[in-house]
């Protein structure tokens, strides 16, 4: 979906996502004339070479497993899958999997990538403004192949904060100094769940973890449970 209150479904890296009839087959329509940050062009290939780089990954198959993949022609690859799954689309459309060029892959040995290895190599919104140990800035990329597509984002800058205690996250969310807190336990989703300002939505993550969030921002659904934050801009390849 679009930014904000726009509730569209607007296809982002790939434009359509269409299960077989058994759902054990998902066609991925990739968009055209989309580069990574590092020139190096986004196709059917890009997307194999980051198949393979998620099979490493724990994350990733914890959440789409292991498909077998193939590309019948430039703009298309097709997921192959061992059972029916007919939620598979919106799986693949994670930002915890991410798409990087497959020169960054190409440069990472055994072609897994680490955190702040993959450099400009996204396909992205945002790019990388400042870092330090205790925060990171992301701003808009004003070249973002998406801007002139209606996709967004929503947002010129993402600050991101760390702080390793729970309970003074819990506290920055409950004062309003940051409008998401992240990996908070159960104790503090109770909290979080008593404060009539804030709400509570799924990590998708560890069992018994889940972020804490401030009623105020649009484009996060107070009332859906657990409603997928990659929907607030879209960046993933998949589309819902």
């Amino acid at each position: 979906m679009g930014p904000f209150d726009d509730t569209r479904r607007v296809g982002g890296l790939a434009q359509s996502a269409r299960p077989s009839s058994d759902a054990t087959v998902w066609r991925l329509r990739l968009r055209p004339g989309v580069r990574f940050g590092d020139g190096t062009p986004f196709n059917a290939a890009a997307v194999l070479d980051n198949v393979e780089r998620w099979r490493s990954s724990l994350v990733a198959q914890e959440i789409i497993g292991e498909p077998l993949a193939d590309a019948p022609r430039p703009d298309l690859v097709r997921f192959i899958l061992a059972a029916p799954d007919r939620a598979f689309g919106r799986r693949l459309a994670s930002p915890r999997l991410g798409i990087v060029s497959p020169q960054a892959i190409a440069a990472a040995a055994g072609g897994a990538l680490a955190p702040g290895e993959a450099g400009d190599s996204g396909t992205g919104a945002f790019e990388l403004r400042e870092r330090s140990a205790a925060s990171l800035l992301l701003a808009v990329n004003g070249d973002w192949w998406g801007s002139d597509r209606g996709l967004g984002p929503g947002l010129d800058q993402l600050e991101f904060k760390v702080v390793p205690d729970v309970a003074e996250r819990l506290s920055m969310l409950a004062d309003g100094a940051v409008q998401v807190a992240s990996d908070l336990a159960p104790a503090e989703l109770r909290q979080v769940r008593a404060n009539p300002l804030l709400t509570t939505v799924s990590s998708g993550g560890e069992a018994g973890l889940g972020l804490g969030v401030e009623r105020s921002i649009r484009g996060i659904p107070a009332d859906d449970p657990a409603p997928p934050l990659n929907g607030v801009w879209r960046t993933g390849i998949g589309v819902d």
